[in-house]
């Protein structure tokens, strides 16, 4: 349903359509809604009820126009990050496949395979039905764990006892060991930040002295996309050790990788950055909207 309010009457549209979104307005009409979680409705006359603040319209015009160049600059934001994961995007493609080298760099880059640089393995799950091999500090990882997690996991949802450890095939994998899920979120990975283990959806990569871990990590963010297609399709895309152990990846120097990698570290800090200022752009505007369209904040 569309709103449209007559700019010669009391309340005009933009300054109605802030008002509708305050965290207030948002939580009356959700109790207004009837029907199931998944398909709830707001019937025309309830709606028509809502009671909102109306100011006068030039303090209304100036609300509008204050709220709108957040808005304007959080657009911009959203631009500017989508345009940083685009250049690191290319920048992997060039960097990771010594297509770009960096410079200083030179000589030919070998192939491996990732068996022959890597030890590997997956982890386990305790039963769910014995509470004594859960909560006792060890971290846990599972796919959700990294999915949320971005390139360093630091914190799991759930943990285990030594016990749990001991009754399952879960073993414990070291900090830095690169978390590789194989089931559900095919391809996606995260650094561990201290010792962990993981259930068997994930594949836990110790990279050799030959290959700096970080620039594993990259390459395999690279080329996650490919690896989507590679799973075992049934209900759900999977893949399993041995797949992974016959991934290839060009090798440069130790030297030349670990340049490579900070290189992409430096790009994703960049982002992180511009990230969490939209964050705070956007709290600032919740706090704007909380005390202008309550009128406890007035610019008139």
């Amino acid at each position: 349903m569309r709103l449209e309010f007559d700019p010669n009457e009391i309340c005009s549209n933009e300054y109605a359509n802030y008002a509708l979104n305050t965290t207030g307005s948002v939580a009356r009409l959700r109790a207004l809604a009837t029907g199931t979680t998944s398909v709830a409705a707001i019937y025309t006359r309830d709606l028509m009820g809502l009671q909102i603040i109306v100011p006068p319209q030039p303090e209304q015009r100036s609300i509008a126009t204050a709220l709108s160049e957040v808005d304007a600059l959080l657009g911009a934001l959203d631009r500017l990050i989508s345009k940083k994961r685009d250049l690191k995007q290319a920048a992997m493609q060039q960097l990771l496949t010594g297509r770009t080298r960096l410079p200083g760099f030179s000589g030919e880059w070998e192939v491996k395979r990732l068996g022959e640089v890597a030890e590997m393995d997956s982890g386990g799950t305790p039963l769910s039905s014995v509470p004594a091999y859960y909560g006792g500090g060890i971290p846990w990882v599972s796919i959700a764990d990294i999915t949320k997690a971005g390139k360093v996991l630091v914190a799991t949802e759930k943990t285990l006892t030594s016990l749990g450890v001991e009754r399952s095939a879960a073993q414990m994998f070291p900090a830095g060991t690169i978390l590789y899920a194989m089931y559900a979120s095919v391809g996606e990975c995260a650094i561990a930040h201290t010792a962990v283990c993981t259930s068997q959806a994930i594949l836990g990569i110790r990279p050799d002295n030959q290959i700096d871990n970080e620039f594993l990590y990259y390459y395999l963010v690279s080329i996650k996309g490919r690896v989507k297609s590679l799973g075992q399709h049934g209900t759900q895309a999977n893949l399993n050790k041995g797949m992974v152990q016959d991934f290839y990846v060009r090798l440069p120097s130790r030297e030349e990788q670990a340049a490579i990698a900070t290189v992409l570290a430096d790009m994703d800090a960049e982002t992180a950055a511009l990230e969490a200022r939209r964050a705070k752009t956007r709290d600032l505007k919740q706090a704007m909207m909380q005390e202008l369209l309550t009128g406890r904040t007035r610019l008139l």
